[in-house]
């Protein structure tokens, strides 16, 4: 034990006389993608006790994470639980939680609280990667010390840069080597340097860069690896990269290069024209947590958390059903709570099938559709790789949500027919969809003709529904400039109205239709599918 005491004191002692020169991110894993499964383990443990010096706990939370194969086994490098620690620090980060000062127990904020009620993760936390700053209660932290140069919020600037007509686009070591180490505020004259640096860089590389560069950004722990001398600042960049990917703004082209998506320009734009300032008092913990941790349907935290639950055997039977049904949630479409919903939790946690219903029919009664589309949202960018996946996520959002019949078709293999058939009672007539999973996609040739030929003309070979073709429709993670012309031409020879849609507005649609900000009916589906263009959010908005 005192050997343990003395390790800490001497880390203690060198992270206070450490300072971080260049932005930062705590990264145990890169993407956000498993932020509500870490997070509702984190809330199982945790919630409402001490955290803080409590090495017990932080073991036990380690222990959790990897039994639910959200950290890999047997790379603990120590029985301290600095892996437990990492994961709670990463959670901080994004204002999900907060030490309250009265009680020193730990507490959920609003968003980590919208997290796991089941509301859109992606959602919630790009409003809290918008809201990221330097400095914060997490980068004034003991074991992290951001400079406090930087005042700025560095998502924030990396999206007015890809939206900037001289820039367009950022590439890793162009945000590793000048935008995180020059980039230290939000003034127009910062701005205009950190894009003539960039500029230069393009033209003259690792050239421009200062002569002092490894000295003034030396990496947190020791020298620079001389075989490797900027992947401190590489890791960084390629996480808030993942950051920003899973935000849905941009995503990184065939070139590597991060851009912004085109059908998201019109959000960007509305969030870089919000002139919220700063959040105030970063040196205190519980104000600024509680400020940053608002999530999207709230302005404050006006929450008494005084008053403190006893810990019974139910409530920490509901955590359990909550941790496996958020975790259940990431990698299906939940649209409503069902007997094999309830089953399939009810055998994960062991907890009796009536107790199970009951707190899931409480707790996400129109089920929580929005954790599942960060997963569908990589999937339309996978290519081949997890194309027949796509498909059947693809088929089920047409079946759950929008009530159609539909049958997947396309894990036969077959070029005759298409990906998805839909069959609409409702308004009697059937729909092709065809799944592309890839950013720029274009009508080829031979795909014109599959469309044509196969699908739509021969549509009697894979159908046994007598019913008029209603539309037919791509969906894809983007498409090539001439998607109109083509969608056109096909539509002109078939005489059946197509469209285009990118994944990111049909996941607005499938947002629209479960909240019923805007119900579509069939009639209106097959308008909007029908429209012979790719669809822009102006035609699917409330």
């Amino acid at each position: 034990m005192l050997f343990f005491v003395i390790i800490e004191k001497i880390e203690f002692i060198f992270e206070v006389n450490r300072m971080l020169n260049y932005w930062w991110v705590t990264r145990p894993k890169r993407k956000l993608d498993s932020i509500p499964e870490v997070l509702a383990a984190f809330a199982d443990i945790s919630l409402n006790q001490e955290w803080s010096g409590q090495r017990d706990t932080h073991i036990a939370y380690e222990e959790a994470l990897e039994q639910a194969g959200l950290k890999r086994v047997g790379l603990r490098r120590d029985q301290r639980g600095s892996g437990g620690r990492t994961y709670g620090a990463w959670l901080e980060s994004l204002g999900l939680i907060f030490k309250q000062e009265q009680s020193k127990n730990i507490k959920l904020t609003l968003a980590g609280e919208a997290i796991m009620a089941g509301e859109s993760p992606v959602a919630i936390l790009k409003s809290q990667v918008m809201k990221y700053q330097f400095p914060s209660a997490f980068s004034l932290s003991r074991g992290v010390n951001v400079n406090t140069r930087f005042r700025i919020r560095p998502f924030r600037f990396i999206l007015k840069l890809l939206m900037d007509s001289r820039i367009e686009y950022l590439t890793q070591d162009e945000i590793a080597k000048i935008c995180a180490v020059d980039a230290e505020n939000e003034t127009d004259t910062c701005y205009e340097r950190v894009v003539s640096k960039i500029l230069e860089y393009r033209s003259f590389g690792d050239d421009c860069l200062d002569k002092d560069f490894f000295i003034k950004y030396k990496p947190s722990r020791g020298e620079c690896n001389p075989a490797h001398p900027y992947s401190h600042l590489q890791d960084m960049a390629n996480t808030m990269e993942n950051w920003l990917e899973y935000t849905q703004l941009a995503k990184r082209n065939e070139e590597k290069q991060l851009v912004i998506l085109d059908e998201k320009r019109d959000e960007v734009r509305q969030i870089l024209s919000d002139r919220t300032p700063f959040i105030d008092r970063p040196e205190d913990h519980e104000f600024f947590q509680r400020k940053y941790g608002l999530d999207p349907n709230h302005r404050k935290d006006t929450r008494n958390l005084e008053k403190t639950k006893t810990i019974t055997a139910r409530i920490i039977a509901e955590q359990k059903i909550r941790q496996a049904y958020i975790s259940a949630s990431m990698s299906k479409p939940i649209t409503g709570i069902n007997t094999e919903l309830i089953d399939e939790i009810s055998e994960e946690t062991g907890m009796d099938l009536s107790l199970v219903e009951d707190v899931l029919r409480k707790n996400y009664p129109h089920g929580s559709i929005g954790a599942f589309m960060s997963a569908y949202f990589e999937m339309a960018f996978k290519g081949t790789e997890e194309a027949i996946e796509f498909e059947k996520a693809t088929t089920k959002l047409f079946q759950d949500v929008f009530g159609y019949r539909a049958v997947h078709l396309g894990q036969t293999g077959s070029k005759s027919a298409p990906d998805i058939l839909l069959i609409s009672d409702e308004e009697g007539y059937q729909a092709i969809i065809d799944n592309k999973a890839y950013s720029r996609y274009s009508i080829s040739g031979d795909h014109h003709n599959r469309m044509l030929l196969n699908y739509l003309q021969r549509i009697s070979n894979y159908s046994d529904a007598v019913l008029p073709i209603g539309f037919f429709t791509y969906i894809a993670g983007g498409f090539a400039n001439q998607i109109d012309k083509q969608i056109l031409s096909i539509a002109d020879e078939s005489r059946v109205s197509g469209s285009g849609i990118a994944v990111s507005n049909f996941i607005k649609m499938i947002e629209n239709q479960t909240s019923q900000k805007r119900i579509y009916s069939h009639r209106e589906l097959r308008e909007i599918f029908g429209l012979n263009r790719q669809i822009h959010l102006a035609d699917i908005d409330c």
